[in-house]
């Protein structure tokens, strides 16, 4: 036997989302509620799977050094690219 507790919730929003709203539950043919709540378990259930590893980030060969960076009149020749 499923047990289901409903909760009772009050949300802000903007006007413009409820009228979304409204106007998507009557073409959905269901209650703003309903709607809600699948929309919240749909957010939710994509979260969970994002929770795995990163990706691996790029990494580039940044060509050594060009100048000694030591190396005063080295550093003006390279800057001025002579």
């Amino acid at each position: 036997m499923v047990c289901r507790m409903t909760v009772k919730t009050t949300l802000k929003m903007s006007s413009e989302v409820m009228r979304a709203l409204k106007r998507e539950a009557i073409r959905r043919q269901c209650t703003m509620s309903e709607l809600v709540e699948t929309a919240l378990r749909s957010l939710l259930e994509k979260g969970a799977e994002s929770t795995g590893s990163l990706p691996e980030l790029p990494s580039f060969d940044g060509g050594g050094c060009r100048v000694d960076v030591s190396d005063r009149d080295a550093l003006y020749r390279a800057m001025e690219g002579r």
